[in-house]
């Protein structure tokens, strides 16, 4: 666990360079480019495409690579240059190449920050929880990052502000070049004896015969992979128009002073670390699955109260709900995801973090008609796209089953009955022997 160490300040500093610059895009785009609502919208959805291709290579080729550490030095250093472009430049066409290049290259860290996470757990135990507490880092950068950026804004400007997060990724690319060492190789699994995923939530997976769990490491099927990675798109294009809006519809409906937005958003960080530690918590006692279905429920309600309040003090007191739903999506989310393909965490995270590009270029269009319609709009929007995650992660419940008789590596899929569950339930709490155990072997 101490390799997780300088892994820990990496966190800390690529958070804080996202809370110092993501909140404010959209008002910067608005206010110190004069971009419209088209070329906003166009910016905001441009940027997620060329960050989900990029990362997408980036995470088929690190799994293939002997070392991720160049990965997450050649990141940082793109996050480095792109956040420094906006500290001078103004011209559109500059900002979005910018955008699409560096920015895009950049969004390649995070991903592979939490493959080389996974991979240092190893196949130990409460991955989940310590994956969350990582996560939770990130969120603590964020308390601090949004007001101290509304105050950089208020004094310097978005060059200020801009300059602050290209230092935050130079700090980040220092640590991995100097403190950084890769995870030792884990001996490979004997078959059939590896841990099985977490992801099949309402029920443990048991053998055909009923005696004890089936326990593998195959890759989940792609129906129940990508209608869970739909899901995570849902929820953060929700989260993208959350934070978006929030510093426009602060000024611009509630008419109160920019850095109010700054400290809502910092006040959801704040809860959110307590948060993702007692999901972490949760998830080993309580299936993940319905933490992350509790944790779309919240986020629903926050943005529906958002989308007709009438004062900053409703959306402060909407942060516990808006918290606990950021701790148990993107807390428990990555290491859900990864579970399902345990034998590719470099392509696992990409696809998990591609959820948030993706849900932000589907946000982008939506900010910019928000300069038509008003900015109680993407609330409302997001709250309907929360709710419909919801839907997806609740119809999830495929139980995945080996069957004795066939050959290795087949799999099948059913409902498990109370009567296997209840075996599969004595076998880990470790009141009934494996199989093989019984029969002396």
């Amino acid at each position: 666990m101490r390799r997780l160490v300088p892994l820990a300040l990496v966190f800390l500093a690529v958070g804080l360079s996202t809370a110092m610059a993501s909140p404010f895009l959209a008002l910067f785009l608005t206010e110190a480019v004069h971009a419209d609502g088209v070329r906003t919208g166009v910016f905001l959805a441009a940027g997620p495409v060329s960050t989900v291709l990029v990362a997408t290579l980036v995470g088929r080729l690190s799994d293939r690579l002997a070392t991720r550490r160049w990965l997450l030095v050649a990141a940082a250093l793109a996050g480095c240059a792109g956040t420094a472009v906006p500290i001078a430049v103004r011209d559109y066409r500059l900002l979005l190449l910018s955008g699409i290049t560096l920015t895009a290259a950049a969004g390649a860290l995070m991903p592979q920050l939490f493959a080389y996470a996974r991979e240092s757990l190893g196949d130990a135990g409460r991955v989940a929880l310590a994956m969350s507490s990582l996560r939770s880092l990130f969120s603590l950068a964020w308390v601090a990052g949004p007001p101290l950026a509304a105050v950089l804004l208020h004094l310097g400007g978005f060059g200020l502000v801009y300059g602050g997060s290209s230092a935050m990724y130079a700090v980040a690319a220092v640590v991995v070049m100097v403190a950084l060492r890769e995870p030792r190789p884990s001996a490979p699994p004997a078959p059939g004896a590896s841990r099985a995923p977490d992801r099949d939530d309402d029920a443990r997976p048991v053998s055909a015969s009923g005696t004890a769990p089936a326990v593998r490491r195959d890759d989940a099927p792609r129906l129940l992979l990508w209608s869970t990675v739909a899901a995570f798109v849902l929820t953060r294009c929700a989260g993208t128009l959350s934070v978006q809006a929030l510093p426009l519809f602060t000024t611009r409906v509630l008419h109160a002073p920019v850095p109010d937005a700054g400290l809502l958003l910092g006040l959801c960080a704040a809860l959110e670390i307590p948060a993702m530690i007692g999901f972490g918590l949760l998830s080993t006692r309580i299936p993940v699955r319905r933490l992350l279905v509790a944790g779309g429920l919240c986020g629903a309600a926050y943005l529906a109260i958002v989308s007709v309040a009438t004062s900053t003090w409703e959306l402060a007191v909407g942060q516990v709900l808006n918290a606990a739903s950021i701790a148990a999506l993107t807390g428990l989310g990555i290491s859900y995801v990864q579970d399902m393909l345990p034998r590719q965490l470099g392509r696992a995270a990409t696809i998990y973090t591609n959820t948030f590009a993706t849900g932000a270029m589907i946000a982008g269009p939506v900010l910019g008609l928000a300069q038509q319609l008003g900015y109680r709009m993407p609330f409302a929007v997001g709250a309907g796209l929360d709710a419909v995650a919801v839907l997806l992660l609740a119809a999830t419940r495929l139980v995945h089953v080996r069957r004795s008789s066939a050959p290795s590596g087949d799999v099948v899929h059913r409902e498990v009955t109370d009567s296997e569950r209840e075996v599969a339930d004595q076998y880990h709490s470790g009141d009934l022997p494996a199989a093989g155990a019984a029969h002396g072997r």
